[in-house]
């Protein structure tokens, strides 16, 4: 029960520094950045960093980076698909899917990841 709380109120206070930081900024199209996927990783490394020690959060934090790195490549995949070859969003989502899958699993079988 102690682990949900500690995660509850990491979590929430690190979000609530983010979205007043992203409310800050201009335009406002930035407080979606900074509201959610970086301040949920930060909980969750620093959770990870208790729990299991440093090495073990460095090891999840380069996972954490082959996923934003895989998910650049999908969405440019996927504004390719869209704009360039007239897909529809739908068809587009779904084959570029492919490309996060590869990305995201080659960075982790040729550097490594959580152990």
């Amino acid at each position: 029960m102690t682990e949900y709380l500690v995660r509850f109120i990491a979590g929430g206070l690190i979000v609530s520094v983010f979205a007043i930081c992203g409310d800050m900024l201009r335009p406002k199209s930035f407080a979606g950045l900074l509201g959610a996927a970086p301040s949920v990783a930060l909980a969750t490394l620093g959770i990870a960093v208790v729990q299991h020690g440093p090495q073990y959060a460095a090891a999840e934090s380069w996972t954490m980076i082959y996923g934003a790195i895989a998910l650049a490549c999908y969405s440019l995949a996927v504004c390719h698909l869209v704009m360039r070859l007239r897909l529809a969003a739908l068809p587009a989502t779904i084959a570029a899917f492919a490309v996060w899958l590869v990305v995201a699993f080659g960075l982790l079988a040729g550097f490594g990841g959580a152990a």
